[in-house]
């Protein structure tokens, strides 16, 4: 297993424990790329896809529950018994709900727009300003 794939599985398991207290440690060094309002595309992409795992909850599932990539982050219905959760995941590609500063906060500090934390299943993340702003950038370099 290569060291990428080792901290990919470490860094899930650490989230999958605590998902409150996300934290995102380095991802092994590359070049830089594409620079998106101060966030480094490539770091939001790998962040998304392989550590939170963002396409779980806001991408639609297909006709066998496999995600439909043609709707990738699109938003989706959150199927649950439980009363307190959120019914929908919203569409995060493209441009994200609310500001940008509205977006960070909500990845930095783990209080939504509304001033209240996310409903569950939304973890509460605690990145770092940069880290969150790469996702924002990942996530505005998509199609809507």
């Amino acid at each position: 297993m290569n060291q990428l794939a080792r901290f990919s599985l470490a860094a899930l398991f650490v989230f999958a424990a605590d998902p409150t207290h996300l934290v995102i440690a380095q991802q092994p060094k590359q070049a830089r790329t594409e620079q998106v309002g101060g966030g480094d595309v490539e770091r939001g992409k790998y962040i998304v896809e392989s550590v939170a795992q963002c396409g779980r909850c806001h991408t639609p599932g297909g006709d066998r529950g496999e995600p439909d990539q043609r709707h990738r982050l699109q938003g989706a219905p959150i199927r649950s018994p439980e009363p307190n959760m959120a019914v929908q995941a919203p569409r995060i590609a493209g441009t994200p709900p609310g500001t940008d500063e509205q977006f960070v906060a909500l990845l930095t500090t783990g209080i939504s727009r509304t001033g209240n934390p996310p409903r569950p299943p939304m973890p509460t993340f605690h990145m770092s300003k940069a880290d969150a702003e790469s996702v924002l950038a990942y996530f505005k370099s998509l199609k809507r």
